[in-house]
This record gives structure tokens, C-alpha cells and sequence, in this order.
């Protein structure tokens, strides 16, 4: 029974066999501590959310195919500029990113992945590099304590405990370095200059993007990864090197050793996670990965958006982390700054689950057979956690059969605690789940295997 929601990804992601895990022990300790939170909460906003739109993608045209669907202008250069100007009304009143923390924490996530820079270049933080940001004056939003999105994010998220990854675009659609006014309009969404015959602009377009990530990685607190956009953004695609070796080397050495980095995409010795956008891998995966998909249809904020219920969340989560994986849930902020409604109401309903089942969730591991049917398989240490999921009208069965080599001591239903009866048959475990409360039961039920 896999997430049917999930079935078309959107972006290839590295392979097994392709993947090169990093050598600095700090950032093994550090992902290997990382890939146990298992649910991240995360967030795309800039001010282009007002338009109800994609966030970039409608600027460029080689994606105008599907990015621009939903514009309805027939001079699609107006509508860019709108997009570009709608900074000089952005001002989120609502936002509270106290509010956003606490509810965060309530509903069971471990970590915070939020936009710090799009592919449209807005910066959702104070840096200097460029007057399109956040705290600029034209953005009426400036004068707001909140103004720093990033930084009262962040201050407020590792208040209650959680981690920190930081989304950042590697490509800048504002940038004059990277899309330069004197070659006419982006044909496609890369340089739209030769960078063997300009090499002075891309160097450029280097350095201030350095600039922005030392900023991140020196101003703002302790980040545990910086999970990079853009993935045709590299030496091998039209010679889009912007020498990550260089910034990354420096954070690591001074202010951020344990730093682990995602290069979207790219392989090598910076995708330190892989990551699915959109699709669940078809087995389990023996490297760190991590799904981003919304809660939503769309990563951005959309008028008309629907929302996963919580039984789909709680289903999803199991998918992914009886793989191996990482969960980041993209909820995206309305224009006025609050979270939408009916994503809020699901993601309430995906932590009264963890607040009973959390216990084999977080830290766990993959464990064998992974995915049978309707049942899911962690592990921590010697304990296995079996799932049973729900189906809206499921109930459990009297006699639950388990695919398992496991020898239990004893065998317990996490949601009240009482002990289950038990027998081996062959290759499985027979559990008698008859004097189990299935009033009570809601999305998926947890058997705990102890020894």
C-alpha cells in the first residue's frame, strides 16, 4: 500500500552506487544523528506567494510549459515583473514565527528547512549583498520586528529543541551576474552568457554567492545542513562551477564543522543526503535520504490548494521511514503570514498520532521485510516496531500474521501498553489481537518486539 500521492517525482535523485559519502568524522556523527529526526518541517515563502502562482518558475520560459499554466496573461512579460515587484507589497502581518515553532514542535517535527533564497533571488534574510530582501524598505514589511524572517525563524525553532537546514538557490534569476540584461531575455533557466567568454561576470556571481552563504553560515546561529537548490548549477552543465569546495571548506573550518551539506542532484562528495522530490523510492535505501513533498499539491501558496489528510501523512511518514528515509512536509505560508487552515488541521492530526507512536519513529532504522501489504517495519537497536495502517473503513484482524526471523521476550501494543499473545508458525509470527480495543484506534497501530 504505497503513498499513491507520490507516483510522479519531479526530479531524478542520486543513486545507490553513485553515492559518496563525506570523510570528515564530525559530518558522519552529525548525519548519522540527523538522519534519525525523520520529520522535517518545511517551508517555501517569498512575497511572489500573493500572486497564488509557483515561486520562480513562471520566469523562466524554458518551463513555461507547466510553471506557467496557471498565469492567466496573455503578455507573460507584465506578469514577470509583477512577480519581480511583489516585494513593494509584501507585508505579512500575520506572520508569528512563535507560532510557527510551537505548532511545529506539537506536531512531532524534529527540524526546520525553510527558504532562505528561491531560484528568484529574494532573500528572506538580512543579508548585504543585495536591496532585494526582506528587511529593504521596499518591502513594507521591513519595519516589522519579524522583518529577518530567517533569523527569528531559526531563534525560535532551536528555542524548542529542533534543528536547523537551510534551503538556499544555487541559480539567481535576479542576479545581473547570472542572468545579464546585456544578453537579452533567459532563454532557458542557467546562464544565459557564455561563462568561458565572460569569465569576469561568473566570477562575479561567485563571489556574492559565497558572500550570501558565509552570511548564513557565520550570522545566523548554528545550521546542521545546507540543503542547496538548483542542481544544474555545476561545473559540468556549461561550466556553472561556483566552487563549492571553497565556501563549504571555509564554514567547516571555522563556524560550522559538523556542517552537512545536499547538493541537490549533483552526486559527489557535497550530497551528503539524497533527496526524492515528490517520489518514495521503490525499496528501501542503504544511503541517508530525504523526501520533500508538500502538505498540499504545490510547494508554494496557492488560493485553490488541497490538503492531505491526516491519515494520508501518517501513512506517508511510515512509508518513508520504513525505507530508511527522512520526511520534509512543505507547508507554505499565506501572503498575510499565517498558515493555512487545513493544513494545520492535518498536521494536528499527524501529531496527536506521534505524540502515542513516536517511539518507533524517531532514531529508528530500516529494518527487513520494510513494506509488506498494509504493514510497515523499524527498528531501534534489538526492538522491532511493526505498523498495521489503517484504511479508512480496516479494522484489524483477529489474527494478525507478521513476516519476521525476530524472536521476542514479549510483544506490546504502544497505544495502551497491554501485552499481545503470540506463537511462531514457520517464517511468521502469529499474533492474537483479539482482545485489542479497536474503538480506540486511529491511522496505524504500533507492535513493539522485544527481546
Amino acid at each position: 500500500m504505497q503513498t499513491k500521492l507520490l507516483k510522479d517525482g519531479v526530479h531524478g535523485y542520486t543513486q545507490e552506487d553513485r553515492y559518496v559519502p563525506p570523510k570528515e568524522k564530525e559530518v558522519q556523527e552529525h548525519l548519522k544523528w540527523f538522519m534519525g529526526l525523520k520529520l522535517g518541517f518545511m517551508m517555501h515563502w517569498a512575497p511572489g506567494c500573493q500572486i497564488g502562482t509557483l515561486e520562480s518558475w513562471p520566469l523562466s520560459d524554458q518551463d513555461g510549459s507547466w510553471s506557467q499554466a496557471d498565469v492567466d496573461w496573455t503578455d507573460i512579460e507584465t506578469f514577470k515583473q509583477q512577480y519581480i515587484d511583489a516585494n513593494k507589497t509584501f507585508n505579512p502581518v500575520r506572520f508569528r514565527p512563535d507560532h510557527m515553532a510551537e505548532l511545529a514542535k506539537e506536531c512531532g517535527f524534529q527540524y526546520l528547512l525553510f527558504t532562505t533564497k528561491h531560484h528568484d533571488g529574494f532573500c528572506m534574510f538580512d543579508t548585504q549583498t543585495t536591496d532585494y530582501k526582506i528587511t529593504d524598505p521596499s518591502c513594507p514589511f521591513h519595519s516589522s520586528p519579524y522583518a529577518d524572517v530567517t533569523r527569528c525563524l531559526y531563534d525560535e525553532f532551536r528555542k524548542r529543541g529542533m534543528a536547523i537546514s537551510v534551503y538556499f538557490s544555487k541559480p539567481d534569476w535576479h542576479s545581473d551576474d547570472y542572468w545579464h540584461r546585456a544578453f537579452g531575455p533567459a532563454p532557458t533557466r542557467n546562464v544565459n552568457y557564455s561563462v568561458e567568454e565572460h569569465p569576469d561576470l561568473w566570477e562575479r556571481f561567485v563571489s556574492y554567492t559565497h558572500a550570501q552563504l558565509e552570511e548564513l553560515g557565520t550570522r545566523y546561529g548554528k545550521i546542521d545542513c545546507l540543503w542547496l537548490d538548483g542542481g544544474w548549477v555545476n561545473p559540468d552543465n556549461l561550466g556553472q562551477d561556483i566552487r563549492l569546495g571553497e565556501i563549504v571548506g571555509k564554514l567547516r573550518s571555522t563556524t560550522q564543522p559538523h556542517l552537512i551539506v545536499c547538493d541537490r542532484t549533483a552526486g559527489g562528495e557535497f550530497e551528503n543526503i539524497v533527496t526524492p522530490e515528490k517520489q518514495l523510492p521503490d525499496t528501501a535505501l542503504s544511503i541517508p535520504w530525504e523526501i520533500c513533498t508538500p502538505v498540499g499539491q504545490r510547494f508554494s501558496f496557492h488560493y485553490t490548494d488541497t490538503f492531505k489528510s491526516g491519515r494520508q501523512l501518517v501513512h506517508l511518514l511510515l512509508d518513508v521511514v520504513s525505507k530508511g528515509g527522512n520526511l520534509a512536509l512543505n507547508v507554505a505560508p499565506q501572503p498575510n503570514g499565517a498558515l493555512p487552515e487545513g493544513a494545520v488541521a492535518s498536521l494536528r492530526e499527524l501529531g496527536r498520532w506521534l505524540r502515542i507512536h513516536g517511539e518507533g519513529i524517531y532514531q529508528t532504522a530500516a529494518a527487513a521485510p520494510y513494506s509488506i501489504r498494509n504493514i510497515r517495519y523499524t527498528a531501534k537497536g534489538d526492538t522491532l516496531f511493526v505498523f498495521f495502517l489503517y484504511e479508512e473503513c480496516a479494522s484489524l484482524p483477529l489474527n494478525l500474521h507478521l513476516k519476521t526471523s525476530a524472536t521476542p521476550s514479549r510483544i506490546r501494543l504502544m497505544r495502551t501498553g497491554q501485552e499481545i499473545p503470540f506463537r511462531r508458525q514457520g517464517d511468521e509470527l502469529l499474533l492474537d489481537t483479539s482482545q485489542i480495543d479497536r474503538n480506540a484506534a486511529f491511522y496505524a497501530d504500533c507492535f513493539v518486539l522485544e527481546h
